[in-house]
């Protein structure tokens, strides 16, 4: 079940990714649509691995603040 839900996440960001370069070359509107919906959600996810990434490097002291 595990490895179905995982193909279907790949299907879906190739499929975006090949609706960006559709888009890009002048596709028609639901391929632009797609494809902002995907630069939208990879946005998303940028945003938040650098909340991330910042949250442990915040938190993550030495230790030398006696």
């Amino acid at each position: 079940m595990t490895v179905l839900v995982l193909l279907v996440v790949l299907a879906l960001a190739l499929g975006g990714c090949a609706c960006v370069v559709w888009a890009q070359r002048g596709g028609p509107r639901w391929v632009r649509v797609v494809a902002a919906a995907t630069l939208g959600a990879g946005e998303l996810l940028r945003r938040g691995a650098k909340r991330r990434r910042r949250g442990i490097r915040g938190s993550g002291g030495d230790g030398d603040t006696d």
